[in-house]
């Protein structure tokens, strides 16, 4: 498990640049912070493309059985949406509620999210 968290850490990372990538350029100067939420769902899209094919062939390879087909793509794409409401719930508490700069959001949502969807990805799309 602690090697599948690391290479996890990894392909999350990467992901976690893309999302940034996308977002914060949409969130500063297209949409503005008091429309950051409206990002999220162009950065999540880019992130859980390039997330899939890196969970699936890297951070949880060896770790159970592959369920080809659709199950398991739907199955993860259910456990990034929660990801996806995770980082929309933060984004608005934090630019909305709190009158934080559009950056601040990625602070607690890049903590957070990758460790609940670790567990969630874990237990049910890649066991």
């Amino acid at each position: 498990m602690v090697g599948q968290l690391m290479r996890f850490l990894v392909a999350g990372g990467i992901t976690t640049i893309l999302y940034t990538a996308v977002y914060l350029p949409l969130a500063i100067w297209v949409f503005g912070r008091e429309r950051a939420v409206l990002a999220v769902p162009f950065a999540f899209a880019v992130a859980v493309t390039a997330g899939f094919w890196l969970h699936s062939n890297w951070s949880f390879r060896g770790h159970g059985t592959r369920s080809e087909g659709s199950g398991q793509r739907a199955k993860f794409v259910g456990v990034q949406a929660s990801g996806l409401l995770m980082h929309a719930a933060i984004t608005w508490i934090v630019t909305d509620r709190l009158g934080m700069p559009a950056w601040a959001p990625l602070v607690p949502g890049l903590i957070l999210v990758p460790l609940v969807t670790f567990f969630l990805n874990r237990q049910w799309v890649f066991r």
